[in-house]
């Protein structure tokens, strides 16, 4: 039986059809966040009500606690000089963590309010930082601290590489979660889990054409069927491979949805990594799981 199910003929391109989906770590609670150390052949991902950061050593197929306690971490990538960069629920802030294994603190306010919880985080090629502020870590005690959000909305904000201010980019979503940019970062793609605060929106992925530091008018590019979109990735044809329910689909950069690996449970978030950066790491709920593709990271 094929770990994947193909809804476009282009999909059967990017799969390999002896590469079955592997678990390789459980014990987790809500599992998050996976970002790729390439130098040192490692994967540090969230398991965010445990409040610690956890690690898979690649090389000989290890796990253990990479940090604990974390600030109920959530959502991490690795910046341009190989530094861990992290969103931190209870803390409400964005830190990095430096090659001496100092924390440096990248962002914890706007215009002098707290942020919420910051959710996810990606580094385009300027150092610049963008992050998505949710309330998801201060909407009760299970994965930060409950607390009235001060900003008093949700939005998507950037730290320039350079000064370090913090500048609004995107504040028409209702729970901004999920963020990638385009293989050419011509285009900022976030994720909207709204749905889990009104019903009545669907669970959406957006497009946002960027101009230098900010984006124009949104595009929808698909909606869930089932479940969230919640944290995803590009790889070098365009296609991101994203969390959808108890699955990850692969959507075309056109919208289409391209095919379907399903995983059994709540999936959180996914990355690539390997050596040849076509190992697609997936955060479930409990586990962290991986499968090779026939295709890698744009970054």
């Amino acid at each position: 039986m094929l770990p994947y199910v193909v809804h476009e003929a282009r999909f059967a391109q990017l799969v390999i059809g002896h590469a079955n989906l592997e678990k390789l770590a459980t014990g987790c609670r809500w599992a998050e966040g996976p970002a790729y150390f390439a130098a040192g052949r490692y994967l540090v991902w969230s398991d965010i009500p445990n409040d610690r950061l956890m690690r898979f050593d690649e090389t000989d197929g290890s796990v253990s606690v990479f940090r604990s306690p974390s600030s109920n971490s959530n959502g991490n990538t690795v910046d341009r000089q190989g530094r861990l960069v992290t969103c931190e629920h209870l803390t409400r802030r964005i830190t990095r963590t430096e090659h001496d294994d100092s924390i440096t603190v990248i962002a914890e306010l706007y215009q002098g309010q707290r942020l919420n919880s910051p959710n996810d985080v990606v580094v385009k090629s300027d150092d610049s930082i963008w992050f998505s502020d949710p309330t998801y870590g201060i909407d009760s005690d299970y994965e930060g601290r409950r607390s009235s959000s001060q900003i008093g909305s949700s939005n998507v904000y950037r730290v320039d590489g350079t000064s370090g201010e913090v500048s609004l980019i995107v504040s028409d979503r209702a729970q901004p979660n999920g963020l990638a940019f385009s293989p050419d970062e011509a285009t900022l793609y976030v994720a909207d889990s709204g749905t889990t605060h009104d019903p009545n929106l669907p669970a959406t992925l957006w497009s946002y054409r960027l101009q230098e530091a900010s984006v124009k008018r949104p595009s929808l590019l698909a909606t869930c069927p089932d479940g969230l979109f919640d944290g995803f990735r590009c790889d070098i044809h365009g296609n991101l491979w994203t969390s959808a329910g108890p699955s990850v689909f692969c959507i075309g950069p056109d919208g289409a949805h391209l095919g379907t690996i399903p995983v059994g449970e709540m999936v959180a978030n996914v990355c690539f990594g390997g050596p040849q950066r076509n190992r697609l790491y997936i955060c479930g709920q409990t586990s962290l799981y991986a499968i090779y593709l026939n295709t890698r990271t744009a970054v």
